[in-house]
């Protein structure tokens, strides 16, 4: 527990807690099985799960005022998964420290992902308890910041419809609308052109293979109305 606590960079008051955010139920059900009274985790993950929550949503709120409800929710969906915790957990070694029953342990559970996302987040949750949201913070933002960065940097290089919305949602009574204006060539290898409208004004026009390569191509080149450069050899 020494070590882990060296790379997480916190000292537990109360080592209990962290032991107990360690304890996957197949440990503590061997465990009682031998008379043992020892907790699992479990009930630390259901609280971790809201600490988590609160604390990314509340970073989100902050810090990207620009981004309409729905954008902020799939970005913290994208950086609360299982996938993402698990990944958490793997960049502080975790794994190398869980209370594994035997047959968990010898089945490689100390590497899966859901074994992995929810001792993480049992392990916010002894923080919170311990030392309180702020340590928690301090734990936990360097990683969600990092992941939360590279989810953006993804989605304004790639998806220029999400960008072009974002821009045109700026004004009231502005309606951006795709519109297929033609398709062309024989079934297995189809064009599609398709424009951009704002209030039926054609403000971008693009082509591509499916309806939605087109209209990201036709929100490409929109978006250079609006002041944005993208070269014609980026990809979606």
């Amino acid at each position: 527990m020494d070590k882990l606590e060296n790379i997480i960079n916190y000292r537990f008051s109360d080592k209990k807690l962290l032991k107990t955010a360690l304890t996957h139920s197949s440990y503590a059900n061997e465990a009682t099985s031998k008379g043992e009274n020892t907790k699992s985790n479990e009930r630390l993950e259901f609280l971790g799960d809201s600490v988590l929550s609160v604390i990314v949503s509340k970073f989100l709120f902050e810090e990207y005022p620009e981004l309409p409800e729905g954008d902020l929710s799939k970005i913290r969906a994208q950086t609360v998964c299982e996938k993402t915790l698990a990944r958490f957990a793997r960049e502080i070694s975790l794994g190398e420290f869980l209370r594994l029953g035997h047959g968990e342990s010898q089945n490689g559970g100390n590497d899966r992902d859901s074994i992995l996302a929810d001792a993480f987040e049992a392990l916010l949750a002894a923080i919170y308890l311990d030392g309180g949201l702020d340590k928690v913070k301090e734990f936990l933002l360097p990683y969600a910041e990092g992941h939360i960065h590279g989810i953006l940097r993804r989605r304004n290089t790639t998806d220029y419809k999400t960008t072009l919305q974002q821009i045109v949602q700026q004004e009231n009574g502005e309606i951006l609308d795709y519109i297929t204006i033609s398709e062309s060539g024989p079934a297995h290898k189809r064009v599609f052109e398709v424009e951009a409208r704002i209030n039926s004004n054609v403000i971008g026009k693009g082509s591509g293979s499916s309806k939605r390569e087109a209209e990201q191509n036709a929100a490409r080149e929109a978006l250079s109305y609006f002041g944005f450069g993208y070269s014609s050899d980026e990809t979606n």
